[in-house]
């Protein structure tokens, strides 16, 4: 039994908590959970793999089956633990004054403990199925999100509106039209990795924004930056919605659709074009009027 106290419920949570129990306990043979979309994936287009989630791999290259209850009354049997821990474990707490995140993570070996000597049963075996970890299992390169990209004949990779432009090397050109895997960690670092070495990348973000100070200092081409400065202020700029680290830090998830009176990235009509120069105009046209 792990117990694990984290900001929101996510992939990366559950993650931190397979950590713990692996390395208390080694690997189990298999893992028995319900259908919740961290273990049980209801489409076929996940990123890791077809019809399996990010969770899904990680047991599986650390060679740990998975099952899913698929009755009520397997259900039932996490359900009815989860009652006691939450009537239990949320008054051991008011008890000894715990209300921070890392104050409950200390103290939760020592609850666990107490509560499996009170009710924990006897197994008729007494042999440990468990499996150490073997020296090529790297728990920070498995635990973590990885989805597969294609890259470009320019040497791009492209994640999350941002482009990682790779160096000019004949290794890297051997992979032009072929798929690396971009690794995300829990604290949001990128890392491009192919057959099991990082990749030097340089960062191109897609939705750079032009400053004042370009502005003020280029005199002939300052109405043509103030009209784009314009047009970037009504574009959503916001990173997409899936971005694992960000559940995992507590952020709340960017909703689908984009804000009011905003428009996408290559969204842009002949008439706000129009209503951006007239506004700049009538702007510059104030300012020297002053």
């Amino acid at each position: 039994m792990t117990l694990h106290f984290t900001a929101t419920e996510s992939t990366f949570s559950y993650f931190e908590a397979m950590r713990k129990y692996l390395e208390a306990h080694g690997k189990p043979v298999a893992l028995y959970s319900d259908k919740a979309a961290v273990f049980h994936c209801n489409g076929h287009a996940e990123t890791a793999g077809k019809g399996v989630t990010q969770f899904g791999r990680a047991l599986y290259e650390l060679n740990i089956d998975t099952w899913c209850a698929n009755s009520s009354q397997a259900k039932g049997r996490v359900e009815r633990a989860n009652l006691t821990l939450q009537d239990r474990l949320v008054k051991e707490l008011r008890l000894r004054g715990i209300d921070t995140q890392e104050a409950a993570n200390a103290y939760a070996p020592h609850f666990v403990a107490d509560f499996n000597g009170r009710f924990g049963k006897t197994p008729r075996s007494t042999f440990d199925a468990h499996r150490p970890l073997r020296a090529d299992e790297s728990l920070d390169l498995i635990l973590t999100s990885r989805v597969p990209r294609r890259v470009t004949k320019v040497l791009t990779v492209q994640y999350d509106r941002v482009i990682y432009m790779l160096d000019d090397t004949p290794e890297n050109r051997a992979l032009i039209h072929q798929y690396l895997d971009v690794f995300e960690y829990p604290d949001g670092r990128i890392e491009i990795r192919v057959n099991g070495a990082a990749l030097a990348y340089r960062q191109y973000d897609r939705l750079s924004e032009i400053d004042q100070g370009a502005v003020v200092d280029n005199k002939r081409l300052g109405h043509a930056l103030q009209v784009a400065q314009v047009l970037q202020a009504q574009r959503d700029d916001r990173c997409a919605s899936g971005m694992p680290s960000r559940t995992n830090q507590g952020l709340a998830p960017r909703p689908k659709e984009r804000k009011v009176s905003t428009r996408t990235q290559r969204e842009l009509t002949q008439q706000q074009l129009n209503a951006a120069v007239l506004s700049t105009a009538e702007t510059r046209a104030a300012a020297v009027g002053k």
